[in-house]
């Protein structure tokens, strides 16, 4: 058995940020990683591997609320879900922190306002090279700091369209990137500008991810360890249920016994939940940190969409992922709700035509695939999703894996959609720059797209109603911590990742604090400090 300060369990967006930020303090930091380094080979960038053959993708089975059995897009590497995103950083709306009502309900506000997380919101801007423009978007909430970065500029056709809508009255905005890129020193930029980085690993490391920007820079300290390959099965408790003595994880075959004073989960928000419910016992019958009755539920994953417009021009842009628009995040003259955020999307490739729709690709030649991806000029819309209790994750004794999930806001997804489609109309793309009929492929996400799950183990004030207190410790246990998407109250029409860097940070000065408090406590009371 061997004994840490922390325990991280997961390396993606909020474990490896945490442990960069602890990693200086001198603290004995152990990140469990259930996966690998992700392996750096020209597989990396193949859209027919990524894609069509999930060359990435775990092999895990889990099941519908109808008991039918999928396969979860879920990558467990070294940087978690990071290492196949598309690094579009944004933060969450200043609103977003507070009650709003949406068309199928309230989405519901968090126990901390936007202020209190807007100085970590910073500096994960800066630890993960952020490259933006403030000003720009019409929502974008109060920030202290401009980006550390400029923003990615605009390739020729995509610059025509921030043009357009802009003429048309609309506030298009340059989308916070997450890529290290140096634009003006192209010889010495890690990132190449690429058009495999939306769902593909980077093979040069030039993607802001928690493998190179988190769990890298804190295994400089030695202080730190990583071991991969670890799968925690199962968390310990005291006599008391009051907390965890114990982390289990199987490792090369065998079952391993590690304890901390503080372990902290970043799993995911189903992964978490999965090993929370699975470590019941007779002070937690079911499951840890569950009195609540919490553990699992309010599962939200956003209600997104990939939308094609087709051109009679060739779309050439390499890097398309620069534009977004939020004109219709808190909804419109024609719409008293909120209807979400428009952004681009990667460029479209053949090949992942045939992953995403292999029924419908399965006889179409080639050359008309090739052809649609030429001319795709492609979006990504999202539209909140709003917590449901009945939304939820829940494990068996035997640890089958059961995700069950019914959309929200339906009504504004496809109204975001429609006044996406009736503006394409309006932008200098109608004879010239699509097809006579306007000719959209639209990918809804199933159940299986879980890349911005979120939910599960929610943070508040009420132990009745919430998992965690507000500094993301489980009610219930006193050493027991959350950092991941999992703690979030409502998920809003943004990208997550940043927030839940953000966050981690917060969480991570509070840990300084309790570790510092500590050991001034064991010296204070005669006893040699670890």
């Amino acid at each position: 058995m061997d004994d840490y300060d922390v325990i991280i369990v997961g390396t993606g967006a909020g474990g490896g940020t945490l442990a960069r930020h602890l990693a200086p303090s001198g603290k004995r930091i152990l990140l469990l990683e259930r996966g690998d380094w992700l392996p750096r080979e020209p597989q990396n960038w193949l859209a027919q591997d990524v894609f069509a053959d999930n060359r990435y993708v775990s092999e895990e089975t889990w099941y519908d609320g109808a008991g039918k059995p999928f396969q979860p897009q879920v990558h467990y590497f070294v940087g978690g879900a990071t290492k196949l995103y598309g690094a579009a950083l944004y933060r969450l709306r200043a609103e977003d922190f507070g009650e709003l009502h949406h068309h199928d309900g309230i989405s519901p506000a968090w126990p901390i306002p936007y202020d209190q997380l807007e100085p970590y919101y910073t500096l994960a801007e800066q630890l993960y090279e952020v490259h933006g423009a403030r000003g720009e978007d019409p929502t974008e909430p109060p920030s202290s700091a401009p980006y550390p970065f400029p923003a990615v500029s605009h390739e020729p056709r995509i610059q025509q369209l921030a043009d357009d809508l802009a003429a048309a009255g609309y506030r298009p905005f340059h989308a916070p990137c997450g890529i290290r890129l140096a634009e003006r020193n192209m010889p010495y930029s890690a990132c190449v500008r690429c058009m495999n980085c939306d769902g593909f690993p980077c093979a040069v490391h030039g993607k802001s991810d928690a493998e190179v920007l988190g769990v890298r820079p804190a295994l400089e300290h030695p202080n730190v360890t990583l071991l991969t390959g670890a799968r925690v099965t199962r968390l310990g408790t005291n006599g008391a249920g009051t907390a965890v003595t114990e982390v289990l994880a199987e490792v090369d075959g065998a079952v391993e016994s590690f304890t901390a004073d503080v372990v902290v989960l970043a799993c995911g928000a189903a992964n978490t939940a999965k090993l929370l419910l699975e470590s019941w016992n007779e002070q937690h019958p079911n499951g840890l940190a569950n009195g609540s009755d919490q553990v699992g539920r309010n599962y939200m994953f956003h209600n997104s969409a990939a939308v094609l417009a087709l051109s009679k021009d060739e779309n050439t842009t390499v890097f398309q992922k620069t534009l977004g628009l939020n004109d219709f995040y808190f909804g419109s003259k024609a719409h008293d709700y909120p209807l979400g955020n428009i952004q681009m999307v990667g460029k479209s490739q053949a090949p992942m035509f045939r992953g995403e729709k292999p029924t419908e690709t399965k006889l179409a030649p080639q050359w008309s695939l090739e052809r649609i991806a030429k001319h795709a000029i492609d979006f990504w819309l999202s539209t909140e999703d709003l917590p449901q209790p009945e939304n939820r994750v829940s494990v068996d004794r035997d640890g089958k894996v059961t995700l069950t999930y019914t959309p929200t806001n339906e009504v504004p997804k496809r109204q975001l959609y429609e006044q996406l489609k009736s503006m394409l109309g309006k932008l200098h793309m109608e004879e010239d720059h699509l097809f006579h009929r306007f000719a959209y492929m639209k990918n809804d996400i199933p159940v299986a797209g879980v890349a911005h799950q979120a939910g599960t183990c929610r943070f508040g004030s009420d132990p009745a109603s919430s998992v965690l207190n507000e500094d993301c410790r489980a009610h219930e246990l006193d050493n027991l911590y959350v950092v991941d998407t999992s703690v979030f109250p409502s998920i809003g029409a943004v990208n997550p990742a940043l927030t839940a860097m953000a966050n981690s940070l917060r969480v991570g000065d509070h840990l300084l604090e309790r570790l510092e408090a500590s050991v001034t406590t064991a010296v204070g009371g005669g006893r040699t400090a670890s």
